[in-house]
């Protein structure tokens, strides 16, 4: 399956356990690997073909904006599944790394997830 992959897309999301992570957003790094058809797009050079990664980096960053996640992980599961609600996307691998996590460390969660597996689970986006 081919990909369209999003790097580094810096998110300002209110994120964290403890109360004073919960204070004012925090920037997370989010990577997106969206698993897609690309053939057609590459041969009509039309962006209806494919998916406009732009209108979805921005319906990513509104949604991740109002979210109130707690764990990395949670969020991850909101944005695969907003990913998904599009129909071409198969398939999403999302890593959401959150760099000052503690005192000098980073830490990131990556997941995959696919349409099969969204249906079943009932993921949904961001809320």
């Amino acid at each position: 399956m081919d990909q369209i992959q999003i790097r580094q897309l810096k998110l300002n999301v209110v994120l964290g356990v403890y109360p004073r992570e919960r204070k004012a957003p925090q920037a997370v790094i989010v990577d997106l690997a969206l698993h897609t058809n690309l053939q057609a797009a590459g041969r009509s050079d039309r962006l209806t073909d494919t998916i406009d990664y732009a209108a979805l980096i921005a319906r990513v960053r509104k949604a991740a904006a109002k979210s109130r996640c707690k764990l990395l992980e949670a969020l991850a599961e909101r944005i695969a599944g907003l990913c998904l609600r599009e129909p071409r996307i198969a398939a999403v691998d999302v890593s959401v790394a959150k760099p000052g996590a503690l005192p000098g460390i980073g830490v990131a969660v990556a997941i995959c997830r696919s349409r099969a597996r969204r249906a079943s689970d009932g993921i949904d986006a961001i809320g």
